[in-house]
């Protein structure tokens, strides 16, 4: 399969995270041409803000590399991640430090971006990542703006304002 096959299949994951009332990231892994772990966000289903796609994925490749009896090194040395929208820094530092071989990226994250877009992590560790944006990047940023046009209700209320609401009612 192409680059753009693959980021098909990101997509169609991050659709179904849209459908699931999550941040419309999809994530696939492929290692030896094949796809070893796909996933999405699972935040708010989670209730635990570290389970973005790409981290999901990561957790995948753990488990198949116990199954299969495989150095997890070796693995993630060899694995192409397609992802819908720029890793967070999170993200782009977790595989960073597994030395994956390509990060592939639809959209910016121009908030969280861990690539290029707020931080470039890859020179943090000297990283040996080949790292490339931009592919279906408009259809990455349409689901995007499709989610953020509703409201997430796993969004904690801010205490700015609950505070500043308290101030106004007092006066």
């Amino acid at each position: 399969m192409d680059i753009l096959s693959w980021m098909n299949i990101a997509l169609q994951k991050a659709n179904d995270s849209l459908q699931a009332g999550e941040v419309p990231v999809g994530c696939l892994f492929i290692y030896n041409n094949k796809v070893i772990a796909t996933s999405n966000n699972t935040v708010n289903e989670t209730h635990n803000a570290t389970r973005h796609a790409e981290i999901n994925c990561i957790d995948q490749v753990l488990e198949f590399c116990k199954i299969k009896n495989l150095s997890y090194k070796n693995v993630f040395y060899n694995i192409n991640v397609i992802v819908t929208v720029e890793p967070c820094i999170m993200c782009t530092s977790a595989l960073c430090q597994l030395q994956v071989c390509n990060i592939t990226y639809g959209c910016r994250n121009d908030r969280f971006g861990g690539c290029i877009s707020v931080f470039e992590i890859p020179k943090l560790y000297n990283s040996r990542t080949t790292i490339m944006g931009g592919i279906k990047d408009h259809e990455a940023m349409t689901l995007l703006k499709e989610f953020y046009k509703g409201t997430n209700p796993n969004v904690p209320e801010s205490k700015i304002k609950k505070n500043h609401k308290k101030m106004l009612q007092k006066n």
